[in-house]
């Protein structure tokens, strides 16, 4: 009960356009103030102040940082030079550049919205201009987007980890094959558009090209090996590996490419500390949230009730799939999994279910939210720099919607897929 009053009572304040941290804060306070009295008030500053200063939390403005300095480096333009002289010989080709960048720049920015904003400003006039519908050309760079929250690193899934207390560099190890399986399907599904709307080839194989593209490229690629090899082979944890990140931006932006100056430089701080702000306000105000429900017991009142219910995990993901793929038409992935993470745990934990099977669950359903009306905040993005109305678009990008709920299927209901890797290297 007490989840179901809090939820309606954000969804309320959410309505009238409030900020969804703030009618966090404005609802945990209001029911912490009405069951423990005003005496547990000036508790507050403190457990906000524990809950945003939680050490793995320093990687998402790290990786934020070392993604916008990799931007205003020209990685992005030599990651779509490589890809064209790669791909462009397919029908559609285009569409397949943009899928296939947005895997490569996924392994560096971890966050979907960098990543559409990105590649979406280059390649989506490049479609218009080469007879692409305005639609297809939105639906292509936004649902490839998507994997950026999927192919590690996530700052999705470095949110997880901190609020169900597991193991990060796993969730970026089960990102890796869902990952590249959603890529492949999703240039599959393109060219299936490609066919229908007979667009063009954009130029022949040339070996040679792609041997003078991948030696302009080739630290953009040298970046992610360094950054996710120091990760997976447990040099450093993934707070330091992001610092690494930002190290190794910097130095190929000034001394390798010479394309970064201070202006660029101070864009790409304001940038990550603007979104930096928006993530850690919300995890600092959910804090509050998690201290009134841990002390209501509202998470095992939860787990009780739907175990009393069914007690098959399978039944219980499909529950729970449901319940996220609600919620990602409504919240931002970080509202999302900060506001319900720590409240079905345990739930997860009774039904036997694998946390780190189960994040990636979560982190595909909430990168589907991104791309699901009203909220989207992928799909808005990419239709505001495509000039195009969001439900025309829709119309095109539900096929790839369809693709990407096919991928968290084949996660959900064969753990294998993700979960060979991590069985592989960490339990084995």
């Amino acid at each position: 009960m007490e989840i179901l009053v809090l939820f309606v009572a954000l969804m309320a304040l959410t309505l009238i356009n409030v900020p969804i941290a703030v009618g966090l804060g404005i609802v945990a306070t209001g029911a912490m103030a009405l069951t423990q009295g005003v005496s547990s008030l000036p508790d507050l500053a403190i457990i906000m102040f524990n809950g945003a200063t939680n050490f793995p939390l320093l990687a998402i403005p790290l990786f934020i940082f070392a993604g916008a300095i990799m931007n205003a480096s020209g990685i992005s333009r030599r990651l779509i030079a490589f890809a064209s002289a790669l791909l462009g010989f397919i029908r559609g080709g285009l569409a397949m550049v943009s899928i296939g960048t947005s895997m490569f720049f996924a392994e560096i920015s971890g966050s979907a919205v960098a990543d559409v904003a990105a590649l979406g400003s280059i390649l989506i006039p490049a479609m218009k201009k080469r007879g692409y519908p305005t639609a297809l050309a939105a639906s292509v760079i936004s649902s490839s987007a998507t994997l950026a929250v999927i192919i590690p690193p996530s700052i999705p899934m470095i949110l997880y980890a901190v609020m169900a207390n597991t193991s990060v560099v796993q969730l970026f190890v089960a990102g890796i094959v869902p990952g590249v399986l959603g890529g492949l399907l999703l240039m599959g599904m393109a060219y299936r558009f490609a066919v229908v709307y007979d667009l063009p080839v954009e130029q022949a194989f040339n070996l040679r090209e792609i041997r003078r593209t991948f030696r302009e490229a080739i630290w953009a690629f040298i970046l992610p090996v360094v950054i996710l090899g120091t990760i997976f082979g447990g040099i450093v944890t993934a707070t330091e590996g992001a610092g690494i990140a930002v190290i190794t931006a910097l130095f190929v932006g000034t001394v390798i490419y010479r394309e970064l100056d201070m202006r660029h430089l101070h864009e790409a701080m304001i940038e990550g500390g603007v979104q930096t702000a928006v993530v850690m306000l919300l995890v600092a105000t959910s804090a509050l949230v998690g201290n009134f429900l841990t002390a209501a017991q509202a998470p095992q009142k939860l787990a009780e009730a739907i175990i009393a219910f069914t007690t098959n995990k399978w039944v219980v993901l499909a529950i729970l799939n449901v319940l996220f793929l609600m919620l990602g038409l409504f919240l931002h992935s970080a509202a999302a999994i900060i506001l319900t993470v720590p409240v079905v745990m345990p739930l997860v934990n009774a039904a036997g279910i694998d946390p780190v099977h189960f994040g990636l669950v979560v982190t595909i359903n909430l990168g589907i939210g991104q791309q699901t009306p009203p909220v989207a905040s992928v799909l808005m993005t990419a239709c505001a720099i495509a000039k195009a109305d969001v439900w025309e678009v829709t119309k095109v990008n539900i096929w790839f919607i369809g693709v990407l709920v096919f991928v968290l299927l084949l996660c959900t209901y064969i753990p294998f897929i993700p979960m060979a890797l991590v069985e592989y290297f960490y339990r084995s």
